[in-house]
C-alpha cells in the first residue's frame, strides 16, 4: 500500500488543486465509460466478441488510471510500488470509485460556491440594514450548518478517492495481511532451524570439547591412583588438576554460548563486556543506549554481537573488532565491523540462524562482506 507519510506531506493549496483536477479526471473517466459503455457495449454482451472489446476498454482504463497515479504523486505526495501491477477489476473498481467521488465532490464545491454567493448577499443586507437581528441569527446557523456538512462531505470524498487509488496502487490491506503472515512462518521456521543448530553445536562441543576433556581426566585421576610412584603420582595430579580447570573454562565458555546469565543479572552493556573479554582480538565496543530494553531485545543483540565477533575471530583474518549498539527512535541498531578479508557467506548456517532470531522480532539484518573486506553486519531491533 503506498506510503505517504514516507515523504513529506503536500501543501494545503496543492491538495487543493489535486482535489480540483480530480473534479475534472471524475468527469473525463464517466464521460469515457459512458462513451465506451454505448460503443461496446453489443460487443461486451457477445460472448465472442467480449475479449476484444474488453481489451480496447480497458486499454482507456488503464490510461485513466495512470493519470490518477500521477495525480496523487504530484498533489498529494503518495508513493507508490514501482513494480506493483494492479489487476484488471481492480482498476475498473478503483476508477468506478473515483468517477462517484470525484462527481459528487463537484456537486459539493458548487454548494459551496453558491453558498459564498449566498453569505455575500447575506453580507449586503446587513450592510444596508435590511435584516433584523432574528433573520440574521437565523441564517448565520443555518450557513454554519451548512458549511460544516459540505466540509466535512469533501474530507470523507477525497479519503475514499485516496483509498481507492493507494488500494489500486499497492498491496490491499488482504495482501498485506497475507504477507505479514508468510513473513511470520518463515521466521518461525527460521528460529527452529536455528534452535537445531545451536543444538547440534552444542553438542558437538561437548562430544569434542568437554566430554574428550573428562575422559582425559579421568585417565589421569586412574593413572595416578595406580602409580607406585608418589613423584610420578603427585605429577599426574598436579595434570589433571590443570586439566579441570581447563575443562570448567570450557564448560562455562559452553553454557555462555547456550545464555549468557550476566544478561540476567547485569544487562546487556555487561554481557557485550564479557564478550569483549573474551574475544581473542582487540574489541572496541560503543554503547550508547539510556534506557530500558525489552528482554528479548536484549537476548537477540546479545547474540547478534556473540556471533559475528565469533566468526571474525576464526574465519577473518581480522585484527580489530568495532562494535557499536545504540537506541534511536524506538530501534536498536547494533554494528560489527572487523578488518578481515571479508566474502562471509549471508546463508551460513550462523547466520541465516542470526536473520531468523532477528526477524521473529520484526527485525531487519544486513550483512556486507566484499571480498578483500572489511565485513560489516547490522541489524535494527524494534523495542516497542
Amino acid at each position: 500500500m503506498a506510503n505517504p507519510s514516507a515523504v513529506p506531506p503536500a501543501s494545503l493549496p496543492r491538495r487543493g488543486a489535486g482535489v480540483l483536477l480530480g473534479c475534472a479526471t471524475a468527469l473525463l473517466g464517466s464521460l469515457y465509460f459512458l462513451v465506451t459503455g454505448a460503443a461496446l457495449g453489443a460487443f461486451l454482451l457477445w460472448p465472442r466478441t467480449r475479449p476484444h472489446a474488453l481489451r480496447v476498454l480497458m486499454a482507456g482504463a488503464h490510461r485513466l488510471a495512470g493519470l490518477e497515479r500521477l495525480r496523487r504523486t504530484v498533489f498529494f505526495g503518495d508513493r507508490f510500488p514501482e513494480g506493483y501491477r494492479a489487476d484488471g477489476h481492480r482498476i475498473l473498481r478503483c476508477l468506478a470509485v473515483h468517477c462517484f467521488a470525484g462527481l459528487l465532490c463537484t456537486v459539493v464545491l458548487g454548494l459551496l460556491g453558491l453558498g459564498a454567493v449566498l453569505a455575500g448577499v447575506l453580507v449586503a443586507g446587513v450592510v444596508r440594514g435590511g435584516l433584523g437581528r432574528g433573520e440574521l441569527l437565523t441564517q448565520a446557523v443555518l450557513g454554519g450548518v451548512l458549511l460544516f456538512l459540505d466540509v466535512q462531505g469533501l474530507r470523507s470524498l477525497a479519503a475514499l478517492d485516496a483509498r481507492a487509488v493507494r488500494e489500486c496502487f499497492g498491496p490491499s490491506e488482504r495482501e498485506l495481511l497475507q504477507r505479514r503472515i508468510e513473513a511470520l512462518a518463515a521466521s518461525r521456521a527460521a528460529v527452529v532451524r536455528a534452535v537445531d543448530a545451536e543444538r547440534r553445536r552444542i553438542e558437538r562441543d561437548l562430544h569434542d570439547g568437554v566430554q574428550q576433556r573428562l575422559v582425559a581426566l579421568g585417565m589421569l585421576l586412574g593413572r595416578a591412583r595406580r602409580s607406585r610412584d608418589p613423584e610420578r603420582a603427585d605429577a599426574l595430579l598436579l595434570q589433571a588438576h590443570e586439566e579441570s580447570r581447563d575443562v570448567l573454562t570450557e564448560l562455562r565458555e559452553v553454557a555462555w554460548r547456550v545464555y549468557p546469565s550476566a544478561l540476567d543479572s547485569l544487562g546487556l552493556r555487561e554481557a557485550l563486556g564479557g564478550v569483549a573479554e573474551r574475544c581473542a582480538l582487540p574489541l572496541r565496543l560503543r554503547y550508547e543506549v539510556g534506557a530500558p530494553l525489552p528482554r528479548p531485545v536484549e537476548t537477540a543483540a546479545y547474540f547478534v554481537v556473540s556471533e559475528a565477533v565469533t566468526n571474525a575471530a576464526k574465519h577473518s583474518g581480522a585484527t580489530a573488532v568495532e562494535v557499536r549498539v545504540a537506541l534511536a527512535g524506538g530501534r536498536l541498531a547494533v554494528r560489527v565491523e572487523d578488518d578481515g578479508r571479508g566474502g562471509a557467506d549471508p546463508s551460513g548456517s550462523g547466520l541465516a540462524g542470526l536473520r531468523g532470531r532477528v526477524g521473529a522480532l520484526d527485525g531487519v539484518l544486513h550483512i556486507d562482506s566484499p571480498l578483500g573486506g572489511p565485513t560489516r553486519l547490522s541489524a535494527e531491533l524494534p523495542c516497542a
